[in-house]
């Protein structure tokens, strides 16, 4: 049995220690919406009175489909407090996919803005579990609402004692590089997430952070930060309005934020060609796919000296991973990064135990140290920790694919082929399930792409393997800034900058793409899938 803990407690502490200090804040018409700690915490109390007078209890299932907000954060927090599980599937990922994971979670209950609860009307089989239905918002044919449940509350029941390995809430992995899947996280997870996160970076009390990825605004009330939510659409980043991201930097005088590779490719650039300075941005964060040199370069640019960028690495089932800083990328991976070695992405977070393993599609149901490679060899990464899940919801052959038992412990199977280098920092290479087989061996995407993406015309690139795998041709695709024009000229140009270095002289071809088709949650991991399939049509 394990210890009473329920990460609802994190933002109670907070709340009694910052009481009026400002917790979350969110745009509302030109102004903003604020609440403070002290009323940030009584909002949670309130909901989880409301949503136990609705029906829901200990260990449902909850599937919450309500736009990011305070509203939001209340609500999430106030289900963790009743010891309820909410079920967060991102809506980006279309009306089947959606479905699909609902049916497959069964929830219990269902809260939702009117849209959503619209869907649930229209397709009833995918919700036939649901018991308890809340609408977030007002519905024209009526139905039970937050609202109404919020006035009906006469006392505050206390918070339900959770364990610390109780299921907290499930959270669906974005279907980027397979099918998505439900990750339990439990209660003792979240807390060792927020300690692995406030030790990476050193984060103060009070620390005003922008958070232009959603769930990171459900850290910062319990990291103790005064969180910022700016006018974007979190389920499509990349659309995002460097103004309205620059707005909320300045007006709080931010000290962090975090967003996606493809936010910081629109706003770097907006903000360097006015000449602005976040003298005050101190951490710059972006994770969500691999982040390359020149991306790092351009938002040093509007930077000040205390700032830096960071690139956190990890995924839906084990984050943080590790996180390296930006300036020691340009001035001491650089070389490496362009030369072949792939992306340096830090040592291993506090908690985290990382090894490599050779490179086997197959279950593997007991770890053994056999498993390893020698040092400096490619091979898969695993991770164990607090912080590492340790199974998919209701998904027991994903589950045997991705986990290894270590007697009481779980390794987790990231999909990734990094390298170790000397000094045990993590060099990530690619998706295991990217890799091109060639006659003459296997090529890893990232590490290929990083020496092409060096040429000036070079926006992104992706390697990608045409025919049967073992005899595969890799052809590289290439997405050209926007002042470039596609010519056999520049290809070959691109080709003899590649084949100056040995690892990128197996690319004999250059297809030139003008869109790369990414992920739905970050928009900046490139299907490369996609891409091969696109490739393989293309003449010769």
């Amino acid at each position: 049995m394990s210890e009473l803990f329920n990460v609802a407690q994190l933002v109670e502490e907070n709340a009694r220690r910052r009481g009026d200090a400002r917790a979350i804040a969110e745009p509302s018409g030109a102004r903003w919406r604020t609440v403070t700690y002290r009323e940030l915490q009584q909002l949670i109390e309130h909901e989880h009175a409301a949503l136990a007078r609705a029906g829901l209890r200990r260990g449902d299932k909850v599937s919450v489909f309500v736009r990011p907000g305070i509203d939001w954060v209340v609500l999430i927090y106030a289900l963790f407090r009743l010891g309820a599980q909410p079920v967060l599937i991102d809506p980006a990922m279309g009306r089947t996919g959606v479905l699909r994971c609902v049916e497959r979670i069964a929830p219990r209950g269902f809260i939702g803005v009117p849209l959503a609860c619209a869907l649930k009307l229209v397709v009833p089989r995918a919700f036939r579990s649901v018991e308890v239905t809340i609408v977030h918002g007002a519905l024209p044919l009526g139905g039970r609402t937050i609202a109404g449940l919020r006035k009906a509350v006469r006392d505050v029941p206390a918070r339900v004692a959770t364990r610390a390995d109780e299921t907290a809430a499930v959270l669906f992995t974005s279907g980027s590089t397979g099918p998505a899947k439900g990750v339990p996280y439990t209660h003792g997870m979240f807390r060792a997430q927020v300690a692995a996160l406030l030790e990476l970076y050193a984060m103060r009390e009070g620390d005003v952070d922008v958070a232009c990825f959603a769930p990171f605004a459900l850290f910062g009330p319990a990291l103790g930060l005064s969180t910022v939510l700016p006018r974007i659409d979190f389920s499509h980043p990349a659309r995002a309005n460097p103004a309205h991201v620059v707005r909320a930097l300045r007006e709080h005088r931010a000290v962090q934020c975090f967003g996606s590779p493809a936010i910081w490719r629109r706003v770097a650039p907006w903000a360097r060609e006015r000449g602005i300075v976040l003298e005050h941005l101190e951490r710059l964060m972006i994770a969500g796919a691999p982040v390359h040199p020149p991306l790092i370069e351009e938002c040093l640019s509007i930077l000040g000296p205390r700032g830096d960028v960071h690139t956190p690495y990890g995924a839906t089932e084990a984050l943080p991973v590790s996180s390296m800083n930006g300036r020691a990328v340009l001035a001491e991976h650089r070389a490496r990064t362009e030369g072949g070695w792939g992306n340096c992405v830090g040592s291993p977070a506090c908690g985290v135990t990382a090894r490599v393993i050779r490179s086997i599609d197959e279950p593997i149901g007991e770890w053994s140290d056999a498993l390893c490679v020698e040092p400096l060899e490619c091979g898969e990464l695993v991770v164990r920790g607090e912080q590492v899940t340790r199974e998919y919801e209701q998904e027991p052959a994903h589950t045997l694919a991705a986990k290894i038992r270590d007697g009481a412990s779980v390794w987790h199977r990231m999909g990734d082929i990094v390298r170790l280098d000397e000094a045990g920092r993590i060099w990530f290479q690619g998706r295991k399930s990217h890799r091109v087989e060639t006659s003459q061996g296997p090529l890893y995407p990232v590490a290929i792409e990083n020496i092409f993406n060096s040429h000036a015309a070079v926006r992104r690139s992706a390697l990608v393997g045409i025919g049967a795998r073992g005899s595969q041709e890799p052809v590289l695709v290439v997405e050209l800034h926007d002042s470039a024009h596609s010519s056999a000229e520049l290809a070959s140009e691109i080709l003899a900058h590649g084949r100056r270095l040995p690892a990128a002289r197996p690319v004999s071809r250059v297809l030139f793409h003008r869109a790369f088709p990414v992920d739905v949650r970050h928009n900046a991991k490139i299907d490369r899938p996609a891409l091969a399939r696109w490739a393989a049509g293309q003449p010769r």
